[in-house]
């Protein structure tokens, strides 16, 4: 879990230099998530009604809720700064609201904050395991 009363960005999340794995403009796609998440050891996609899912060894990283949202595991204060720092990108729906998950929009988002928000989401599972 990341320290109460973090204001920006953690390095792992924020402050690194990206990877660039998910392309920059103005569109994520699902092509792009298969691509960054198959560079994460453990990391295997499956698909299910359809819809493709990342997990780490059976923990979800991340679930593809349709052509223009996943949702991604994230703890709350990272959550919460991902809210904060990204409005336009990240939202908690209501039925997210008591889950460790975040949704990001790749129509309106930006890609970066997306791939850092995987990244987090791949070790908070390996952290946990």
């Amino acid at each position: 879990m990341r320290p109460a009363g973090l204001t920006q960005l953690p390095a792992a999340a924020g402050q690194r230099q990206r990877s660039g794995r998910i392309r920059k403009s103005a569109h994520v796609i699902i092509g792009d998530v298969d691509q960054l998440t198959g560079t994460l050891a453990g990391v295997r996609r499956s698909v299910r009604e359809g819809l493709a899912q990342w997990r780490y060894h059976g923990r979800l990283v991340a679930r593809q809720l349709d052509d223009a949202h996943i949702v991604i595991r994230a703890d709350f204060d990272y959550r919460a700064l991902l809210l904060r720092q990204y409005p336009g990108t990240f939202s908690v729906p209501r039925r997210y609201a008591k889950h460790m998950m975040v949704v990001a929009d790749f129509s309106a988002g930006d890609a970066g904050a997306i791939e850092d928000a995987l990244e987090a989401a791949w070790e908070l599972q390996r952290d946990s395991g």
